[in-house]
């Protein structure tokens, strides 16, 4: 019993890893399966996991390298799609300011759209200890990798992941997350702007920059209406 009670505070403490942990297992593994169809090894598929640890901009990697683009080309198109980082860095900042050096690389360093979006929730509650967030984002890596290995080891054998629905476990889990981040009708109006704006800007031939553009679109509408709203209050 008394074994039980001191692992029940962990596993609660790891509990918001859980939707991001469903996701990336069947993403990583269509990335594991795709990477291995387009002619990276085993070795490079998982390392790039390991060392990289991109998400979607792995499988973007995975595509172009697949279409035959020199390395340069390839890292300067990865680069310009994880700008957005920037843009997540800057907002959960403010609530690392009394952690290590240390702790704040560790933390970034696994830093990805999902955890962003699961850290945005427990920072704002007041939940922002060093430890428990390093081990979210550990733990949602190491699912990735797990995912990895498997799509590796079954590359070989599945050439297309699609008639698996894999490539829609992305944009559902990023679907989930918005959800529980949405609190007012604000939220919602922004969050409906950004996707609107990313989708127009898709549309118009702005594929590398559509999703930083529409964010800080978004956000600038949205801080205007709060803007606005408060001051008729007052």
């Amino acid at each position: 019993m008394q074994e039980e009670n001191t692992n029940s505070p962990r596993l609660q403490a790891l509990a918001p890893a859980l939707p991001v942990v469903l996701g990336y297992l069947p993403i990583g593994f269509a990335y594991g399966v795709l990477a291995i169809n387009a002619g990276l090894t085993p070795f490079e598929t998982i390392a790039m996991s390991i060392v990289v640890y991109a998400g979607s901009a792995q499988l973007m990697v995975v595509s172009l390298f697949a279409a035959g683009l020199n390395p340069f080309s390839i890292i300067a198109t990865t680069f310009v799609v994880n700008l957005r980082h920037l843009l997540m860095s800057a907002s959960l900042a403010p609530y690392m300011e009394r952690w290590k050096k240390s702790q704040v690389a560790a933390f970034c360093y696994e830093l990805t759209d999902e955890s962003f979006g699961v850290h945005s929730l427990r920072f704002a509650r007041g939940e922002n200890a060093a430890p428990q967030s390093i081990s979210i984002n550990l733990t949602c890596q190491m699912a990735w990798v797990v995912g990895t290995i498997l799509g590796a080891l079954a590359g070989g054998l599945i050439q297309d992941v699609k008639p698996f629905a894999l490539d829609y476990a992305l944009p559902a889990m990023f679907i989930a997350l918005l959800v529980l981040q949405i609190k007012n009708k604000l939220h919602l109006l922004v969050a409906a702007a950004g996707g609107l704006l990313s989708i127009g800007l898709w549309l118009g031939h702005v594929t590398q920059w559509n999703v930083i553009l529409a964010t800080v679109l978004a956000a600038t509408l949205g801080a205007g209406v709060e803007t606005w709203t408060n001051k008729q209050r007052s």
